[in-house]
């Protein structure tokens, strides 16, 4: 959510943001419109509680003087009603600004290139080389049948389209991923490791910003009104909403492994072959809650973690900066990690990596105070996925395969997956 301040004071900042966002920027006028009746509204009403004590003390001295002050006691009444409706309507006009704010997207940070769409994205740079073979490579869904490894047919028999399943040493595989990265992340990169809840209330996907926007993307439990979670960045971030943190207490760094549930409603048909989009996957994110001065520093740091992870396995990855055009509705600035799949001859993301400097925060009431006794700020939120399956499987499974039809097991992932070829 964006500070009401930015409305009152710099209009122009957050409509030319919001014209960058693809965003209505007409709802600058709505909003300064609501809070400028909202606080008349409470002006209003202050300066009758004024009165009302004024009168009230008036009372007091006429009884004391044996007069008669039951005129004065019907407009304190009056008072009383007036107020009572000024408070329910500028109740109702919060009511009014809230709701448009939660739907405002978060202004795009001074150093993202200005873009129309995604064809304008940047790339910032790229590791490795692609890999080359002196045979056709096969796509994953073609590797994981001859494999016997992959369940796709079985899957969407027993759910639909866009689910998949894993056996033997496929299953074995992607388990090692997610250790790996963990342990990556908990003993390298110094991270806390957690387990989150993986059904979510509203308010704390309104902290984060799934909802209300993306409520449609998302599957619902209808009779408890509760969400499966779309990413574990949701619950991770909300672990300390509403709460007061010391400077000291910052950063906040965490590790989470979890399920992801989306329901793609606008991907009919786009994809869907194999693992590419799926309606569940495992996901390992991380989530940084930082002072706001250095958030800019440690959206570095976060990128340099997720791309550990692929030049730890020898993928072929390129950096891409998302022009303002094509960011989040929540993040000032992102870079997408996308890794080579060969089989597919295409980029696949598998992070984004987002700094949402207090939007999130300022949504979630996560604050800090710099010393004992100083006013609460909003500290700054990022996260990345660090990284997320199953299109890191694809991209290790196409880059790794042989022409006998095996796929060889990177060295550094044979502790964990106990062999060191799928065959």
């Amino acid at each position: 959510m964006l500070d009401i301040h930015l409305f009152r004071n710099d209009p122009d900042r957050v409509t030319e943001g919001l014209r960058a966002k693809k965003a209505d920027p007409s709802l600058v006028t709505r909003v300064q419109d609501l809070d400028a009746q909202r606080r008349d509204l409470t002006y209003r009403a202050e300066l009758l509680k004024k009165e009302r004590n004024e009168a009230s003390k008036d009372v007091g001295k006429i009884l004391k003087q044996g007069g008669d002050a039951e005129p004065i006691k019907e407009r304190v009444r009056q008072i009383g009603d007036e107020i009572r409706t000024l408070d329910a309507q500028a109740d109702e006009v919060t009511r009014q600004l809230e709701d448009i704010l939660l739907v405002i997207p978060n202004l795009p940070h001074s150093s993202v290139p200005v873009g129309q769409s995604e064809e304008d994205n940047v790339v910032v740079r790229d590791w490795g080389e692609k890999p080359r073979f002196d045979f056709a490579p096969k796509p994953h869904w073609e590797l994981g049948e001859s494999l016997d490894i992959l369940e796709l047919e079985r899957a969407a028999r027993m759910s639909g389209s866009m689910f998949f399943g894993l056996k033997g040493r496929g299953a074995r595989l992607q388990r090692a991923l997610i250790d790996f990265m963990l342990d990556m992340h908990v003993e390298r990169h110094g991270y806390t490791e957690v387990r989150v809840p993986y059904l979510v209330n509203r308010k704390t996907l309104t902290g984060t910003g799934q909802l209300p926007k993306f409520e449609s993307d998302m599957y619902r439990i209808e009779s408890d009104d509760l969400f499966l979670i779309s990413t574990s960045e949701v619950p991770v971030t909300n672990l300390h909403a509403g709460e007061i943190l010391g400077a000291s207490d910052l950063p906040k760094t965490y590790v989470c492994y979890s399920p992801c549930f989306r329901r793609e409603a606008g991907a009919a048909g786009k994809d869907t072959r194999g693992m590419t989009r799926t309606h569940q996957f495992d996901k390992v994110e991380m989530v940084r809650t930082v002072l706001p001065e250095t958030s800019y520093d440690e959206i570095e740091s976060l990128l340099g973690h997720v791309e550990a992870v692929l030049r730890a396995l020898g993928l072929h990855y390129r950096v891409v900066e998302l022009c303002t055009a094509d960011l989040s509705f929540a993040a000032a600035k992102c870079y997408d990690v996308e890794v080579w799949a060969p089989g597919m001859e295409r980029y696949l993301e598998v992070s984004s990596c987002s700094n949402f400097e207090d939007f999130q925060a300022r949504r979630a009431g996560i604050r800090f105070r710099r010393e004992k006794g100083a006013k609460p700020e909003f500290p700054h939120t990022l996260n990345a996925s660090g990284v997320a399956l199953p299109r890191l499987m694809i991209a290790l499974l196409e880059s790794s395969q042989q022409a006998n039809g095996s796929v060889s097991i990177p060295e550094i992932l044979r502790p964990y997956t106990r062999f060191d070829q799928i065959a």
